[in-house]
C-alpha cells in the first residue's frame, strides 16, 4: 500500500486531503461521509463574527445600549452553542481530526470562546481573518499585528494547535508566517477565499460572483506556498484555492505544502471527488518510487536549484520578451 500518511499543524493524517470550512462540514451526517470517502479531516462551519453582529444588530432592542449589548451576547452564545454541538455530535461518529473554526474581524473575547471548543473535543482550532482595509486613515501594519493578537489570546485558552488560514490580500506573507509561528502557530493555510462581487448591468446591483474557486487559482497559492514553505521551514502549510484534481494536490506537496483544503470541487462533484484524486496521487507517488510524501514534500520549493528567481516579477520578462508583437 502506498502511504499516504502526512503531519499537519501538529494532527497525523492518513492523508493530505482536508475538507475545508463551508456547508459541507455543517452537520455531523455530512461530515461521517467525508470521512468514509476519504478525507483525512474536516474544518467545521465557521462561527462568523461579522454574521453575529449583523444578526444582532437586525433584532429590535428599542435603541437601549443594555438591551443591545444583552442581544448581542444571547445571538452570540447561541452561535458558539451551535459550534459546539457540531463538534461533539462530530466527533461522536467521526475518528478523524475535527477542526473548529472562527471567522473573526476583531480580537473580541474569541479567547475564552476558544476554550469551550477544546473542552468540546475539538483537536485542532482553524483561525479566519478577513477583512478589507479601506479606511483612508488605516494604519499600515495594522491589519497583520491584529492576527498576532488574536493568535496570542487564542493561545493564552487552549493548548490544542492553533491554525491560521490568511487571506491572499495579506502583505509580505513571509514575515507574517514568520511573526505566527514565533508567536506559536501550529500551522496556516494560504489562502482563504474572499466573496466574489458582480454587477448585473440590466438591474445595476450587485450580485453575487462565482461562490466556487477556479483551477487557476491555484497558481498564486502554489507561488507563496514555495516560497513560504522555504523561507519559514519549520512552519505547518496547507494549501486551499484551486485544488481541482489530483495533479493540483501533488503540486501542491511538491511546492512545499503538508496538506490541502478542498472545497469546491466537492461541491461541483460530490464526495467521490476525494477517492479520485487521492488515487491520482497515489498512482502518481508510486511511479516515480516515492515511499512516501515526506520524500518529495517541497522538493519545488524556493529552495531548490531555481531559487526564488521562477516567483519573480523577472520571469515574467523573460518570458514574454521572445513572444512576437
Amino acid at each position: 500500500m502506498t502511504d499516504l500518511k502526512t503531519s499537519f499543524a501538529g494532527l497525523s493524517l492518513k492523508n493530505p486531503f482536508i475538507v475545508s470550512s463551508s456547508g459541507l462540514t455543517n452537520t455531523a451526517a455530512k461530515n461521517k461521509k467525508l470521512e468514509e470517502a476519504g478525507a483525512a479531516a474536516v474544518v467545521l462551519k465557521s462561527v462568523f463574527e461579522e454574521q453575529i453582529m449583523l444578526h444582532a444588530g437586525s433584532m429590535n432592542t428599542y435603541g437601549h445600549a443594555e438591551g443591545d449589548d444583552y442581544m448581542l451576547q444571547y445571538v452570540r452564545n447561541h452561535q458558539l452553542n451551535e459550534h459546539i454541538s457540531l463538534i461533539r455530535s462530530t466527533k461522536e461518529v467521526c475518528s478523524i481530526p475535527v477542526i473548529a473554526s472562527i471567522n473573526c474581524r476583531t480580537d473580541s473575547e474569541w479567547g475564552e470562546y476558544a476554550s469551550l471548543f477544546q473542552e468540546a473535543g475539538a483537536d485542532a482550532l482553524e483561525i479566519n481573518i478577513l477583512s478589507l482595509r479601506t479606511d483612508r486613515n488605516y494604519t499600515p501594519g495594522s491589519f497583520q499585528q491584529m492576527h498576532v493578537d488574536v493568535l496570542k489570546h487564542v493561545k493564552r485558552n487552549i493548548q490544542i494547535p492553533v491554525i491560521v488560514k490568511l487571506g491572499s490580500n495579506i502583505t509580505a506573507p513571509v514575515a507574517m508566517v514568520d511573526r505566527l509561528e514565533a508567536h506559536g502557530a501550529s500551522g496556516v493555510v494560504l489562502f482563504n477565499r474572499f466573496y466574489q462581487s458582480d454587477i448585473d448591468i440590466d438591474k445595476m446591483e450587485y450580485i453575487s460572483g462565482n461562490v466556487f474557486s477556479h483551477p487557476a487559482d491555484l497558481y498564486n497559492c502554489l507561488r507563496w506556498t514555495a516560497i513560504v514553505s522555504a523561507r519559514v521551514p519549520k512552519m505547518s502549510l496547507a494549501l486551499s484555492g484551486g485544488v481541482h484534481d489530483g495533479d493540483a494536490m501533488i503540486k501542491a506537496l511538491l511546492a512545499g505544502a503538508s496538506a490541502v483544503e478542498v472545497c469546491s470541487a466537492i461541491y461541483q462533484e460530490g464526495p467521490a471527488v476525494i477517492g479520485k484524486m487521492l488515487d491520482r496521487l497515489a498512482a502518481w507517488q508510486e511511479e516515480k518510487g516515492f515511499a512516501n510524501l515526506d520524500a518529495y514534500r517541497g522538493r519545488m520549493n524556493a529552495d531548490s536549484l531555481q531559487g526564488d528567481e521562477l516567483f519573480e516579477r523577472t520571469q515574467f520578462m523573460r518570458y514574454y520578451s521572445s513572444k512576437a508583437d
